[in-house]
């Protein structure tokens, strides 16, 4: 079967998505909310809860999910002209994985509002047990084993089964996505997990490595039918690509057996960096336009293709190089003044948003990271240029172009 001989859910007859992220609320990320980590060492969600006592550890929890995301959020994004929204949540979200606090009236929540406002949802499961990638925003940094642990692979299906049954016939459900940012064997070298994400606990970590394509490929063949048995047609199972978006030509080619089928490609400014693109607005038009916007074209060819995340964020921006998007928390010192002013920040940020929504314009539609972070930019040394992964102080300094309605 070709490409255009797929009987698969077109591209065509998905509305165009122009969404965010929900970044850091259900799934933490001591970058976007340091204070939440203050008085421990703790660098993940994993091991903050060893460092509190139970009580402290629950109301910082509960205190932050209620405070950080509000019915408000959502009536902001629709008036930004947005009309969907990626939410991050944690293998712990149904609350059966003690230490860690459930959220599933939390999400609950964000379906009501998001039917009041008219947004769709995206279901990201954005975590799971020993982690699927290593990173802090997997669950546990340094560690990478959850494929190689029969029982914790299948609670993730169940956890994936349970969203499709409590959400699957919501008008606001855009779909489901199986699993976030697995760590493959294409990106095991350049992410370089156990020297940026340093495990805390060695013995833990043993045995930790990259994610084989062909046992992915398994695991999304079935994670699909056990999704599919609970969610109707018009209902997008999506997943990502591993940090390979050329491994997809083959896959789920069976338009049949496969129905509303969604690829989703994470790609950085800094990613490009790290491949070689020039520390400059015109490396990063670019390369943008030279190799993701025919990437995204070539591939819309075979699944509908979304950019379910991407930013503004550079070093230029920055003053420094970030080396991948390192911060000061990974020991990189930020610049100690701006480099660039108001007016060369907002050209460069506006050109780099310009051509990269160009880019994804070959595809399905894209959800921007983040919606926003407490980390203050500006009196916080260090931090310069970190502002460009929240959308709305990007909206607000007029760096990124809004429908508002």
């Amino acid at each position: 079967m070709t490409a255009t001989d797929s009987t698969q859910f077109p591209a065509s007859a998905l509305p165009y998505i122009k969404g965010v992220n929900l970044g850091n609320w259900l799934v933490l990320e001591k970058w976007m909310n340091p204070a939440l980590f203050d008085g421990t060492t703790a660098d993940d969600e994993y091991y903050l809860p060893t460092q509190l006592s139970p009580d402290v550890y629950e109301a910082r929890i509960r205190t932050h999910r209620s405070e950080y995301i509000t019915e408000r959020d959502f009536a902001t994004i629709r008036s930004w002209g947005l009309n969907s929204v990626r939410i991050p949540v944690p293998y712990f979200i149904f609350g059966d994985r003690p230490p860690f606090i459930g959220c599933i009236d939390e999400l609950d929540k964000a379906f009501n509002w998001a039917d009041k406002y008219g947004l769709t949802i995206l279901i990201d499961l954005h975590t799971a047990p020993m982690s699927q990638n290593g990173f802090d925003n997997g669950g546990i940094s340094g560690v990478c084993k959850w494929a190689q642990l029969p029982d914790e692979v299948e609670f993730v299906l169940t956890v994936l089964e349970r969203l499709a049954q409590r959400y699957g016939t919501r008008e606001s459900l855009m779909g489901i996505e199986i699993i976030n940012e697995p760590n493959t064997t294409t990106s095991w070298s350049m992410m370089d997990v156990t020297e940026r994400y340093p495990a805390v606990d060695s013995e833990l970590a043993a045995g930790t490595g990259p994610i084989a394509f062909d046992w992915l490929k398994d695991f999304y063949v079935t994670a699909y039918h056990r999704l599919r048995a609970h969610l109707p047609e018009d209902k997008a199972v999506v997943f990502h690509d591993g940090f390979d978006i050329w491994q997809w030509k083959d896959f789920m080619r069976d338009g049949n057996e496969f129905k509303n089928v969604i690829l989703d490609t994470h790609q950085y400014l800094m990613t490009a960096e790290m491949m070689g693109c020039p520390q400059t607005k015109e490396g990063y038009d670019d390369f943008v336009r030279n190799t993701y916007a025919p990437m995204i074209e070539e591939m819309s060819d075979y699944f509908p293709v979304i950019v379910g995340e991407w930013c503004l964020f550079n070093s230029v921006g920055c003053g420094v190089d970030t080396h991948g998007g390192q911060s000061v928390l990974n020991g990189e010192e930020g610049a100690a003044a701006e480099s660039l002013t108001p007016q060369e920040k907002r050209d460069l940020y506006q050109g780099v948003a310009a051509s990269q929504l160009e880019a994804w314009s070959k595809g399905s539609g894209y959800y921007y990271w983040n919606y926003k972070l407490l980390t203050d930019t500006v009196n916080t040394p260090g931090w310069i240029g970190w502002d460009a992964w929240d959308l709305g102080r990007c909206v607000a300094q007029d760096w990124f172009p809004v429908d508002h309605r």
